[in-house]
């Protein structure tokens, strides 16, 4: 029952996001959203993510690259551990090899000069994952002009990169979507916006369509995740695409939302990252069925 309910919110939410847009005559554009999904999902728009210390092989730069270039992505965004510095260089010339781009960032490294300086000589300006953060004690306002502050001179340096700072939802006060937006709105610089994972926002389930919209004019990113109501406190925070009760019609409310940016597809779990990806794959092909009117078979993943 709880699901039935949930889902019944989802999808009017979903129709709300629709017609959200409606102009001066009150009326919004339809939205296909068969053709919505096979443009928004399509394999060149997708950032493989999560896949440097969450990788049950280890791959280092060059079998990363290879496997990257071997699924179709095209894209990639860069999680770190301290062992990893040492081969930066040596990742973005495998990316190079195999025709992949550095699309994000993960935080910032010890050294953030000297990376800048490997990205202008390379061309690269990926935007970096942060996240927002501010003392409990202070009341909203206070903390969101904490945040801001905190986060305006990194945004800065990047934006003399060329680069962006994209906030990312890690939880807290920090990861709300409204407060998300707030800090935005107050570091007031054209290279802020946001990553959103739905990973870490099962508590936004019942609300989703209307903090995507909020997100929305800010929305760099968008991370898919096998998403079920309350998934987070049943060991099920990070599922396979198409195994969540709720893909469908999440992708649904992301398709007519307006959203037209890059999707991540993460692996994020102590699983081969190629199968993991394969599987998020497979399951994204089927969430594309579904909403296109084209099905196919869901698929069964390797991982789990």
């Amino acid at each position: 029952m709880l699901f039935r309910r949930l889902l019944s919110v989802v999808v009017v939410w979903g129709v709300a996001v629709m017609t959200a847009g409606a102009g001066i005559g009150g009326a919004a554009e339809p939205v296909d959203v068969a053709a919505k999904a096979t443009e928004l999902f399509r394999r060149d728009n997708l950032v493989a993510w999560c896949i440097v210390p969450f990788d049950a092989k280890k791959r280092g730069p060059e079998e990363r690259a290879a496997m990257l270039e071997r699924l179709g992505f095209k894209r990639f965004a860069y999680d770190w551990r301290s062992e990893h510095v040492p081969q930066f260089e040596s990742e973005w010339d495998a990316l190079a090899k195999h025709g992949v781009a550095l699309d994000a960032f993960w935080a910032t490294p010890p050294d953030l000069p000297k990376l800048l300086e490997s990205f202008n000589a390379r061309g690269h300006k990926p935007s970096f994952w942060v996240t927002a953060s501010a003392p409990g004690e202070l009341d909203q306002a206070a903390k969101v002009k904490h945040a801001a502050d905190r986060l305006r001179p990194l945004a800065e340096t990047l934006g003399k990169a060329g680069c962006r700072l994209s906030i990312y939802n890690h939880g807290g006060w920090g990861g709300e979507p409204e407060n998300m937006v707030a800090v935005c709105d107050a570091v007031r610089l054209p290279n802020v916006g946001i990553v959103y994972n739905q990973h870490h926002g099962h508590d936004h389930l019942p609300r989703f369509a209307e903090a995507l919209e909020k997100m929305l004019p800010h929305l760099h990113f968008l991370n898919l995740n096998g998403m079920t109501a309350g998934g987070d406190k049943k060991g099920q925070k990070i599922m396979v695409l198409g195994q969540g009760d709720l893909d469908v019609e999440l992708a649904r409310t992301v398709c007519k939302s307006g959203y037209a940016g890059p999707i991540g597809i993460l692996n994020h779990t102590g699983n081969d990252a190629e199968a993991r990806l394969l599987d998020n794959l497979e399951g994204l092909d089927w969430i594309v069925g579904e909403l296109s009117g084209k099905p196919i078979a869901k698929p069964t993943p390797r991982t789990r």
